[in-house]
C-alpha cells in the first residue's frame, strides 16, 4: 500500500490522515480488505502500535469496519466522485463574487518578481536596522501584552500615539476615541464602502487612481465616476451633479502622478463636501516623505465641518507585511465604522499593535522616518540622474519631490512600443511598470512608474544604464520596422 505521511504531528495521526485521504479519493476502494496491522507496519517501517492506533481511529470514524476472523475492510461510503473530478468553476454564489471575478489581475504591482533590478513601486525602504529594532519590539510585546483580545477599535496606547504623531507631522488634531485601527489601507477602503455605499451608488475616484481602490469599490457594487487630475489635483469643476456621497482622493501626493493638490483646490473640495453633504476619503499613503520641504499638511487639517475620513498606513513606512493602518473618523460615522470593523475581523493583532505603540513612544519610529527620508532622497536623486543621463529627451520625468516612486512619460512612443520596452527590460532582468493599469481609459501617451525603495544607489545606477540600453534596442527595432515598408515599396 503506497501511503505518504505528511510529517505533521504523531505518526498514528499522519497515517490516519493518509489512509483517510486514500479512501476518499478512491485509491483504496470501498469493500477492499486492508493489510494486517503487522504487515502494514513492516511495509511502512512503523511500529505495529502506530498502525493499530490508526486503524482504531478510522473505525471510530466509520471509514473502515472489522470483520471477526477476516480482518479490516474499507466501509462502503457514499463518497461521490473523486476530488480531482469535482467541478472547479461554478456560477458565482453572490453578486459580490460575480463582480470580484471581473478583476482579472490582483497583482498589478507584482509582475516582475525575481529580477535583479526590480523598480517596483509601493514597497517601503529595506532597512536591516529597522528589522532588528522591530524584532526587539515584538519580543517585548509578546512578553507584556495580555492574551485577551484587543478592542475592535484598536489598542488605546496605539491610538494615542497615532494622535500625537498626526498632530506633530500631518497637522491633524484627533482624539483617540475617533481613531480606528485597521488592517491596511485596503481594509479602510472596504469598510468605507460598506458603511457609506449601497449597490449602484455613485462614487468619485481620481483619474488616474490607485487600482486597489477602484477594484474594492467596483466589487462592492459602486458605480465609479473617474474625475481627471491636473497639475493642481482633482478637477473639482468636473465633479458630477448631484454629487455622489463619497469622493476618494490622494491630495498630499496624488497616486500615481505625484502632483500635490493646491491649497485653492483643497478649499474648493472642502466647500463642495459641505455644500453637498458628501464625504471625502483622504488616502495619505506616503505623506511622510517629502524632500524639498516639510511634509504638506493633510486635507483633514483644513476640515472645519468634519467631512473628511482620513486614512494613514504603517505598511508604506515600515513593512509591507505589517498590515496596520488607521482611520481618523468623523464623529457622525464613528460607531458605524467600528461596527463594520468588528463584523469584518473583530480586531487587528494585539501584539503587533503593542509593539508599534511602544516603538512610536520610544522615538524609534521618528528616528526611522528621518533616516528613511534622507536615504530615499538620495535614491530618488540617483534615479532621476540616471534617467537624464541614459534616456535623455526620450523620457519626460514628472517633477514631484515626494513619495517613493517617479513617473516617467514616454512621449515619443505609442502604447505597443512601451509594452515592447517593458517586455524587453524583463528579459534583461529589469522590472518596469506601466501607468496604464491606473486608468479606466488609456492615457494619451504611455508612461512608467519607477519605484526606487528596493534598490541601493549602486543598483539604481546599474538599472538606469540597463534602461538606456533597452531604449536603444527599442529605438533600433522601430527604425528597422519603418525602413522595411519603404524597401518593399521600392523607396530609397
Amino acid at each position: 500500500m503506497f501511503l505518504i505521511l505528511d510529517g505533521n504531528g504523531p505518526q498514528y495521526a499522519q497515517l490516519t490522515r493518509a489512509m483517510r485521504t486514500a479512501i476518499l479519493d478512491g485509491r483504496i476502494r470501498a469493500g477492499s480488505r486492508l493489510p494486517a496491522t503487522r504487515e502494514l507496519a513492516q511495509q511502512l517501517e512503523l511500529s505495529r502500535t502506530t498502525v493499530l492506533a490508526a486503524y482504531e481511529q478510522l473505525r471510530a470514524e466509520s471509514f473502515i469496519e472489522a470483520r471477526v476472523g477476516s480482518g479490516s475492510y474499507v466501509a462502503k461510503l457514499q463518497i461521490g466522485q473523486p476530488p480531482h473530478q469535482i467541478e472547479r468553476s461554478i456560477t458565482p454564489p453572490s453578486r459580490y463574487a460575480h463582480r470580484a471575478r471581473g478583476i482579472q489581475d490582483r497583482k498589478i504591482a507584482r509582475t516582475h518578481q525575481g529580477l535583479r533590478y526590480n523598480l517596483q513601486y509601493g514597497n517601503p525602504l529595506l532597512n536591516p536596522a529597522l528589522n532588528e529594532a522591530w524584532g526587539r519590539e515584538l519580543a517585548r510585546a509578546a512578553t507584556y501584552t495580555p492574551t485577551s483580545a484587543v478592542s475592535s477599535q484598536g489598542s488605546l496606547p496605539l491610538r494615542e500615539q497615532v494622535c500625537e504623531y498626526l498632530a506633530r507631522r500631518r497637522g491633524v488634531q484627533a482624539l483617540p476615541e475617533n481613531v480606528l485601527i485597521v488592517s491596511g489601507t485596503q481594509q479602510a477602503i472596504s469598510l468605507t464602502a460598506r458603511v457609506l455605499l449601497n449597490e449602484g451608488d455613485p462614487v468619485v475616484i481620481e483619474e488616474p487612481h490607485y487600482f486597489g481602490a477602484y477594484q474594492a469599490l467596483v466589487s462592492h457594487g459602486a458605480r465609479v465616476c473617474a474625475v481627471p487630475v491636473d497639475e493642481d489635483g482633482l478637477l473639482c469643476a468636473a465633479l458630477p451633479k448631484p454629487s455622489p456621497s463619497l469622493i476618494c482622493v490622494t491630495p498630499s501626493h496624488q497616486f500615481p502622478t505625484g502632483v500635490a493638490m493646491s491649497l485653492p483646490r483643497r478649499l474648493e473640495l472642502l466647500r463642495h463636501a459641505e455644500a453637498q453633504r458628501c464625504w471625502i476619503l483622504e488616502d495619505d499613503y506616503d505623506g511622510e516623505f517629502r524632500y524639498d520641504a516639510q511634509p504638506l499638511a493633510a486635507l483633514r487639517s483644513l476640515d472645519q465641518h468634519d467631512r473628511v475620513i482620513y486614512v494613514g498606513t504603517f505598511s508604506k513606512v515600515l513593512f509591507g507585511s505589517l498590515r496596520l493602518a488607521y482611520i481618523v473618523l468623523p464623529v457622525a460615522l464613528r460607531d458605524d465604522f467600528i461596527n463594520a470593523k468588528f463584523l469584518s475581523d473583530f480586531s487587528c493583532p494585539g501584539i503587533a499593535q503593542a509593539a508599534l505603540a511602544h516603538f512610536m513612544e520610544s522615538g524609534g519610529f521618528e528616528r526611522h522616518l528621518r533616516l528613511a527620508r534622507k536615504e530615499l532622497k538620495a535614491r530618488r536623486d540617483e534615479l532621476i540622474r540616471g534617467l537624464q543621463q541614459h534616456a535623455g529627451q526620450r523620457v519626460e520625468v514628472v517633477d514631484s519631490p515626494a513619495g517613493m516612486h517617479v513617473v516617467a512619460w514616454l512621449p515619443g512612443y505609442d502604447h505597443a512600443q512601451a509594452q515592447q520596452l517593458i517586455d524587453l527590460a524583463h528579459e534583461r532582468g529589469l522590472g518596469l511598470y506601466s501607468m496604464a493599469p491606473h486608468y479606466i481609459h488609456a492615457p494619451s501617451r504611455p508612461g512608467l512608474m519607477l519605484g526606487y525603495c528596493g534598490l541601493s544607489i549602486q543598483e539604481l545606477r546599474e538599472a538606469m544604464q540597463l534602461f538606456g540600453r533597452c531604449l536603444d534596442e527599442i529605438d533600433m527595432q522601430i527604425a528597422n520596422e519603418s525602413v522595411e515598408p519603404r524597401q518593399r515599396c521600392g523607396v530609397k
